[in-house]
């Protein structure tokens, strides 16, 4: 079991930076493989970046792609979101997730945390 918890949102006008950090309960960090995702009002959740526990791999949504950057530091169980470039459309709740090893499913979630980005 791993709790989450997000810190790092808040207000941005466009083309500034963020940098969102996700910090981890538990022994087993380095055991999950760790995704950020959003929520936009009126839209679905989306997958934006995830950190793979294994091989270290990490893979992006095409909207964010080359802007964000998704990083872990195992010894301090946190995994970060560089956001750069940021465009109104990047406003959301953000949330950091978690999956076991080779397990399928996000099960473990953060409770968010609002970026705002103003135009």
């Amino acid at each position: 079991q791993v709790q989450l918890v997000e810190s790092g949102g808040g207000l941005v006008q466009a083309g500034g930076s963020l940098r969102l950090s996700c910090a981890a309960s538990g022994r087993t960090f380095s055991s999950y493989t760790m995704g950020w995702f959003r929520q936009a009002p009126g839209k679905e959740r989306e997958l934006v970046a995830d950190n793979n526990w294994t091989s270290g791999r990490t893979s992006y949504a095409d909207s964010v792609k080359g802007r964000f950057t998704i990083s872990r530091d195992n010894a301090k169980n946190t995994v970060y979101l560089q956001m750069s470039s940021l465009k109104p459309e990047d406003t959301a709740v953000y949330y950091c997730a978690a999956k076991w090893r080779w397990t399928s499913d996000y099960v473990y979630w953060g409770q968010g945390t609002q970026v705002t980005v103003s135009s």
